[in-house]
């Protein structure tokens, strides 16, 4: 049975397979494309009014697309009216939920993958293949599918994706003595890269650091260490939500983190804006982030495309650098069947090649997420996307589970525990596998 609403509510507040490291494939099936839509795509005789609860529309690096695309829109589909709903994306959810509670739901949600399991528990969403049929389904590429699905249904549309990738400063490489078109394939080739650049000063006289993960007590932190597991051929959770930390990957993973602080690789106790800032000015060399993360350096570093680069995730161990998924995806609702197809009509006209295009390479940048799409001419001649292309055959799931952002706090105080507090992995490890057991049990 479905949660109630209020229940909704209360965990929204919350909120605030190929070898990896390939090219992707050059084919793409002429009959799954993204944009494909539902078997009936007729023009509404009638006037329709749909609803789009859209944070971005508020945002001053994203609001001109979204306005162009409305108007392009109504244009095309005179009897169509798209009205936005916003607000600021820290109260987006909120603002549906508490919408859909006085009755008022809206037909296309703008979110995030880790909304996912509750949109779907709230019985708001419904399934995507319910809007837009089959055929758009099949498009989405396997491992980003799996990390939008619930009951073997996919859940949440995404528009894009991004997986943890290698970010790398070229002009830092070039003063190293290193080639910046060649960056690390693996653990022990950035270890040996990581000796050189650790060396380097900033013209100040600033320390640079060779390589940055992030530990903070923030929940992307832990996705991204939990990606660092899955680079390593592990798992954090089992597809049952049970734990999976028993086994040499996760080992191996927060060794290697330990030995990044042990050598003063890696900025202690660095979030994810703090590397950005320190990759923006010159004083990191290599570290992981979303490609979306890329505008808070640019943010910090108007020149920052003349140094950025990209690389697909590191390999250790028995891994092949696979890598968490994440999205800007759409939740959608069934508001009858003449907003049903207004909306799968919608959806076509937006997640195509030439629609995000641009956006996904100039304004926000992320990867396709559709088979259709993953040759797009844009992504391959961005400068700072093009470099990790081959991640895209690399990601995988996250098992959702209800707790899923205090798993992840917790993975960064046993992450903290090995570097900050210098325990060794043997010691610390017991402690934080009985406080992650009663984390997954409540």
């Amino acid at each position: 049975m479905k949660k109630l609403i209020a229940s909704l509510l209360s965990a929204a507040i919350l909120l605030g397979t190929a070898a990896c490291g390939g090219a992707p494939s050059s084919s793409a099936p002429a009959s799954s494309a993204a944009g494909g839509g539902s078997s009936s795509m007729e023009e509404p005789t009638e006037k329709v009014t749909i609803k789009f609860a859209n944070h971005m529309v508020l945002e001053n690096g994203t609001k001109d697309f979204w306005e162009k695309f409305k108007s392009d829109f109504e244009t095309k589909h005179p009897n169509i009216t798209l009205e936005y709903v916003t607000a600021p994306y820290d109260q987006i959810l909120n603002t549906v939920i508490n919408m859909a509670g006085g009755g008022d739901k809206v037909d296309i949600f703008l979110g995030e993958t880790s909304w996912t399991p509750t949109v779907e528990e709230s019985g708001l969403a419904v399934p995507v293949k319910n809007i837009v049929g089959d055929q758009m389904v099949a498009d989405v590429l396997p491992g980003v599918a799996k990390a939008h699905m619930i009951d073997g249904d996919l859940y949440a549309l995404p528009l894009y994706m991004t997986p943890f990738v290698l970010f790398y400063n070229k002009d830092l490489f070039k003063q190293a003595g290193l080639d910046p078109d060649t960056p690390p394939k693996t653990y022990d080739e950035m270890l040996k890269m990581a000796e050189k650049l650790s060396k380097l000063k900033t013209k100040d006289g600033n320390t640079v650091y060779a390589f940055g993960q992030t530990t903070a007590s923030v929940a992307i932190s832990g996705a991204s260490l939990t990606s660092m597991v899955y680079n390593f051929g592990g798992r954090v959770l089992n597809d049952d939500g049970t734990l999976a930390t028993d086994n040499a990957a996760f080992k191996d993973a927060f060794s290697m983190l330990k030995t990044l602080d042990e050598k003063k690789y890696n900025p202690q106790n660095a979030k994810l804006k703090d590397l950005r800032n320190l990759f923006a000015l010159g004083q990191l060399a290599m570290y992981y982030d979303q490609s979306w993360g890329y505008s808070g350096i640019q943010s910090i570093n108007s020149n920052a495309a003349d140094f950025t680069a990209t690389a697909a995730p590191l390999s250790g161990g028995s891994g092949k650098g696979e890598s968490v998924v994440s999205s800007h995806c759409l939740f959608l609702m069934d508001n009858g069947d003449a907003r049903k197809k207004a909306s799968a009509i919608l959806i076509k006209e937006l997640i195509n090649a030439d629609t995000l295009g641009d956006f996904m390479s100039k304004v926000n940048l992320a990867y396709p997420a559709y088979t259709s799409m993953k040759d797009m001419q844009a992504i391959k001649d961005s400068p700072v996307l093009k470099g990790a292309l081959g991640s895209l055959d690399c990601v995988q799931p996250t098992t959702f589970v209800p707790a899923l952002n205090d798993l992840n706090l917790e993975l960064c105080t046993f992450a903290q525990g090995l570097t900050v507090g210098k325990k060794t992995f043997d010691s610390a490890y017991p402690g934080f596998k009985s406080a992650a057991q009663k984390i997954l049990q409540q």
